[in-house]
């Protein structure tokens, strides 16, 4: 007998020769063979909660207790039992050094050697080839074996079956392709000419098995109806292909996600008939994606300070965790991607911070202050995987309280001072009110109208700053080949207003005595202009190279972020290996690039950090004082601006909180909403009084940072994509990335090897990635797309074509004007813009029906219970039960072998 098929959830088939397993498929089968199958356990043997300790044992009763019309004669069970108990040939799961081994010793060996000889029997205890079958690394942990054996055999005259549960899952010896204890076997052998059937029953037993709903029943059964009953709700949910309508040999991969089998058992019949599975799923689908503003979190206890002191009260339990859970090195992976994109952050608005302040406020300031805030952020916030940074909206408050502060002659800082202290203040109030239950508010709608700008001021910076590169390092556009022979420069340390034929007079040089004029050709442009001399020539102002390269290691360092990031679900390599480059994918193309910009030699623009701990602007001090510069009136008149900013950092903060803590990601720890607001409020006193830029979460790099803690399944069955387990949630990456922010002033000397370049290439991965995650993006490409090649989204089932553009297309217009009030001098109604989102959304109801909304947005809290009333009770049912169906069922994933004769 030799193994032709395995399961653990998809089918695997051993090619032609023997020597290689498929790739996992879904299988087909043909319906007849379920008919007979259905038949073969209706009057087949059957064995439920059987004890046995050994294969052979097993057999005899299988043989003994068979139903009076299909009994065989004592002699046939004698032959029958010595067949059942030979040792099946496997096809092992053999590693590429151990295949390029086996091919270096015997390279003109044809077939596979089999573990043993044939004709030997079943042995009581495992093989070593079983032992280190590599092939078990797939299977899930607690998993059990199932065995199916069919085939053909010349001496019987009728078909024999057996249907066989164990009570305990027991080791069968050699009988498995890998160590594991089995529970379920199936034996189908018959007279001959029936081969296929045979076959073709056997691999029905082998999908019965696999499938989670018959496997509960399989394994609660208590008599033989209800393994039939089960049987029939399998047959119930089945779809059948037209023959003449699809290739029988044409073999289905496996799909990306599958139902939940929990769904699939609270289904109601008619509901099942109406919507079909995959309405069934995206409905799950949609419930799960949606934000948790009905969790505790955001109830209001009507207490003063009762939200904080219930967010303090969830989280203390988990402190401690929050250090320990970090100790994998896919943290130091985190650390290390989102410290380099943190201090491109701080460089980049730092300096621009300083052209908008007239350097009150630096990069070094930026750098302090970074560190300052986002490690006492991540010692005592709610939700330590926030990033803590300078943001676009900020940034354009701090230019315009500038100018109004020189229009008006006031000093800045102690004006901005006064701000901080009422913006505080504010926030204190808003955390004592239970203010974060307005986040119940921020829909689908203004979270991505949000996230989508912080996007594009991403790409917009790092496309600006690489667009001034070119100024900077000036392209020859004039440069021609054939003029190569006039193109020069010469130091010339002659006096400019007297040169003759030969007769040039020398100035006095720092250059040596033994300096003779011939080696002046020699001079470097430093050395030329050092000695009081002067560059002649029509190459002089050329700067070769710099700028090409610079796009070339912008453009590099992008695509290869991108495709080490996508690494991981490559076809090449081992899943381990992929796993790695796809963790460390940031940190290897910086490397990467960091080597190429090395090796070329030439002098782009580098990282540059401060190296001395002092203001950058050598007016202003590290202590700013409430009075002395401005009137007296100017602390009343400061709860103006306020109050803008205190609306500005309660949408900004809170937008990225409620993106952060969406139910996809999985979080355990839980959210703290108010907790977080009053670390941002408290932080602002401080950053104040020093003079220090103002922070608050950042949306692109908080989401980087997330995606970087992914959590997936280590084991995984063939054909199957590892599971999101969730994040790893804890506080020590954000605190080791703020605390290197701090001593990167002495990290100078290994910094500035690092190109700017490459690091403007990681700014514009981040952006790229963060406007692809949400569904906004998805929509845009609908309008550019004909309707037959549009890919089978949820919403497109139940939501017109038309009205999916019609709310893409004001999604768009909102964001356009975010963008143009941003980039005017209107930005002082920024903040007050973004509120006006949730009222453009509250609006969208007398557009849009409640039933669209739900499908292209969430429902507001006071539209959801409306929505709810209305909607069917299989539907609603279905929609509560999604995603838990794994905690119902068993987590076993039975290795099922099925041996032909």
């Amino acid at each position: 007998m030799g193994v032709q098929m395995q399961w653990i959830k998809f089918e695997e088939k051993v090619e032609d020769g023997g020597v290689r397993w498929s790739a996992p498929l879904v299988p087909a089968l043909p319906l007849h063979s379920l008919f007979q199958l259905r038949t073969c356990l209706q009057k087949g043997t059957m064995l439920l909660d059987l004890d046995a300790l050994s294969f052979k044992e097993i057999i005899d009763k299988a043989l003994s207790e068979q139903p009076e019309e299909a009994e065989l004669r004592p002699e046939l069970r004698g032959r029958l039992a010595a067949l059942l108990l030979c040792q099946p040939q496997h096809q092992t799961t053999k590693s590429l050094l151990r295949l390029l081994a086996e091919l270096a010793l015997s390279p003109c060996q044809g077939k596979a050697k089999s573990w043993t000889e044939p004709g030997a029997q079943v042995s009581e205890t495992p093989l070593k080839e079983q032992l280190r079958n590599q092939f078990k690394k797939k299977v899930p942990p607690g998993a059990e074996a199932a065995h199916v054996a069919v085939g053909e055999v010349k001496f019987l005259e009728k078909p024999f079956s057996a249907f066989i549960r164990l009570r305990q899952g027991v080791a069968l010896g050699s009988l498995a392709e890998v160590a594991l204890p089995s529970r379920f076997l199936f034996i189908l052998l018959g007279p001959r000419a029936k081969v296929k059937a045979y076959h073709e029953v056997g691999r029905a037993m082998a999908t019965l098995l696999t499938d989670e709903v018959f496997q509960r029943v399989a394994w609660q059964a208590e008599h033989r109806e209800d393994i039939i009953a089960g049987m029939e709700a399998f047959l119930d949910e089945l779809t059948v292909l037209p023959p003449g309508k699809w290739d029988p040999s044409a073999r289905i991969p496996p799909p990306s996600c599958l139902p939940s089998p929990h769904r699939r058992t609270t289904m109601h019949p008619s509901d099942r008939q109406l919507h079909g599975d995959g309405d069934m799923s995206a409905a799950g689908d949609r419930a799960g994606l949606a934000h948790p503003r009905s969790g505790e979190e955001l109830e209001r206890t009507g207490r003063l300070f009762g939200g904080l002191l219930r967010d303090i009260r969830r989280k203390a339990p988990w402190y401690g965790s929050d250090f320990s859970d970090a100790l994998h090195p896919q943290c130091l992976s985190a650390v290390l991607y989102i410290y380099l994109a943190t201090v491109t952050n701080a460089i980049t608005f730092g300096g621009m911070l300083g052209d908008a302040t007239a350097n009150m406020q630096g990069v070094l300031e930026n750098f302090l202050g970074t560190a300052f805030a986002g490690s006492i952020f991540c010692l005592f916030s709610g939700q330590p995987l926030t990033i803590l940074s300078s943001t676009g909206p900020m940034l354009v408050f701090e230019r315009l309280l500038f100018s109004f502060s020189q229009d008006h002659s006031l000093d800045y800082l102690e004006f901005r001072l006064w701000i901080g202290l009422w913006v505080a203040f504010f926030g204190v109030v808003l955390v004592a009110t239970e203010a974060s239950h307005l986040v119940r508010y921020f829909t689908r709608f203004t979270e991505e109208g949000f996230c989508a700008l912080i996007s594009l001021i991403f790409i917009y910076d790092s496309l600006k700053k690489m667009r001034s590169l070119a100024d900077a390092f000036p392209i020859n556009w004039q440069y021609r080949l054939d003029n190569v022979t006039s193109y020069s420069c010469t130091c010339n340390l002659s006096s400019p207003g007297h040169s003759s034929a030969g007769n040039d007079t020398l100035l006095p040089s720092p250059l040596a005595p033994w300096q003779h004029p011939a080696t002046l050709a020699g001079l470097s442009r430093t050395q030329c202009l050092a000695g009081g001399g002067h560059l002649l020539g029509t190459s002089c102002q050329y700067v070769p190279d710099v700028t090409l390269l610079s796009f070339l290691l912008f453009g590099v360092t992008f695509l290869s972020c991108t495709a080490f990031k996508r690494f991981r679900s490559s076809r090449y390599f081992p899943a381990a290996v992929r796993k790695l480059v796809s963790d460390f994918a940031i940190i290897l193309t910086i490397l990467a690039s960091c080597a190429i910009d090395a090796t070329l030699g030439l002098e782009t623009p580098k990282l540059l950090v401060p190296s001395e701990l002092k203001p950058t602007n050598p007016a202003r001090g590290w202590i700013i004082f409430p009075f002395g510069a401005n009137p007296w009136w100017v602390c009343l008149v400061s709860v103006v601006p306020a109050v803008l900013v205190t609306i500005l950092i309660f949408m900004d903060q809170q937008i990225t909180a409620v993106i952060l803590n969406r139910r996809e990601y999985k979080l355990q720890k839980g959210a703290g909403f108010h907790l977080d607001l009053l670390c941002v409020s408290l932080l602002m006193v401080v950053t104040s009084a020093t003079g220090l830029p103002w922070y608050v979460s950042a949306t692109v790099i908080s989401l980087a940072h997330m995606e970087s803690l992914r959590k997936e399944s280590i084991t995984s069955a063939p054909g199957e994509h590892p599971e999101f387990l969730g994040i790893r949630e804890q506080r020590l990456t954000g605190l080791a990335v703020f605390v290197l922010m701090g001593v990167s002033v002495f990290m100078a000397p290994v910094l500035k090897h690092i190109p700017m370049p490459v690091l403007y290439g990681v700014f514009l991965h981040m952006g790229v990635a963060a406007l692809n995650s949400i569904q906004l993006t998805d929509r845009v490409r609908l309008l550019l797309m004909p309707a037959k090649h549009q890919p089978d989204l949820p919403y497109l089932r139940h939501v017109p074509l038309r009205r999916v553009h019609l709310f893409t297309v004001i999604q768009l217009l909102c964001l356009a004007l975010l963008w143009v009030i941003k980039s005017t001098v209107a930005a002082i109604i920024f903040p007050v813009m973004l509120l006006a989102l949730v009222g453009i959304r509250k609006g969208l109801e007398r557009v849009f029906s409640l039933h669209d909304l739900s499908w292209l947005d969430s429902l507001l809290p006071n539209a959801a219970g409306e929505e709810a009333e209305g909607t069917r009770p299989g539907r609603r049912q279905a929609e509560e039960s999604s995603g838990e169906g794994s905690e119902l069922m068993p987590r076993r994933g039975p290795e099922i072998n099925i041996s032909v004769n």
